[in-house]
């Protein structure tokens, strides 16, 4: 795609040379040696969650304050940027360095989502605050909604902690970290345990963003687990039922017969 396609997508003009340092990823810079993107992600990060709280403040009066938390959290999160991304089809046109095309950097979350918060900033520079408010609010909003109706599903620690209670299962979540690679492009990965058990893995760019991945992964599992063991449930009742219902059937056949029996008699 190329850079004309995607401002349009993204629905406002940015420079040509700010453009391409929001797209440029720190592998494609240090194969380059030139100037990468993570800057603009840092300033992008806060302006949208500074745009996305306040458009919750003011479209949503009747929401408390950890009703606009959870709005806002599932709303910039990594997965939803990311999202959002893909939709623009952003993946395209990102510079990356040989290895990270390799290992399939176009369509990794963290990527994707630091790319939007790039553009974000980039938007920001080049035009003000409310020029960026009205990409941002209409890239974003469809996430604030989805989030209102998800409540607690995307913070994934709370939804395994409300589902395990509601099974009687007891324990809580922890999480097992360790991390590879240099310190400009570190990978950490979380494994999510309890009571002894392995649960959901995740990988990230920070130790949060892992621990939200693997978080999702465990529900993940539980939920399959449980529904599993839900239908298997359900398929022993029916077999011990089968024995009743035959034996019922037989005798309301016998019945019939009976009956038929005694009706062609002579009066």
């Amino acid at each position: 795609m190329s850079y004309r396609d995607l401002l349009s997508r993204w629905g406002i003009e940015i420079s040509r040379p700010m453009l391409r340092l929001a797209l440029t990823h720190r592998s494609f810079a240090y194969e380059h040696d030139e100037p990468h993107n993570e800057r603009l992600e840092f300033l992008g990060d806060s302006i949208l969650g500074l745009i996305v709280a306040e458009k919750v403040y003011r479209e949503y009066p009747e929401a408390t304050e950890g009703d606009m938390s959870k709005m806002k959290i599932g709303s910039v999160s990594e997965v939803a940027l990311a999202d959002i991304a893909r939709h623009l089809d952003l993946g395209d046109s990102i510079r990356l360095g040989r290895g990270e095309k390799i290992d399939g950097g176009r369509d990794k979350d963290s990527i994707l989502s630091d790319t939007v918060e790039a553009l974000i900033a980039a938007t920001y520079l080049e035009h003000g605050m409310d020029a960026t408010r009205e990409v941002v609010e209409r890239l974003v909003a469809p996430k604030i909604l989805e989030a209102r109706n998800l409540g607690p599903n995307f913070d994934w620690q709370t939804k395994f902690a409300e589902m395990t209670r509601d099974a009687g299962i007891e324990g809580t979540l922890t999480f097992e970290f360790s991390s590879e690679g240099p310190d400009h492009a570190r990978v950490f990965t979380a494994i999510g345990t309890m009571d002894g058990r392995t649960w959901g893995q995740g990988t990230g760019t920070t130790r949060k963003k892992a621990r939200h991945k693997a978080a999702q992964a465990s529900c993940a599992m539980l939920e399959a687990e449980l529904a599993s063991k839900s239908a298997g449930s359900q398929a022993s009742r029916g077999a011990e039922a089968s024995p009743a219902v035959a034996a019922a059937s037989k005798a309301v056949d016998t019945s019939k017969v009976t009956q038929t029996a005694a009706g062609s008699e002579p009066s």
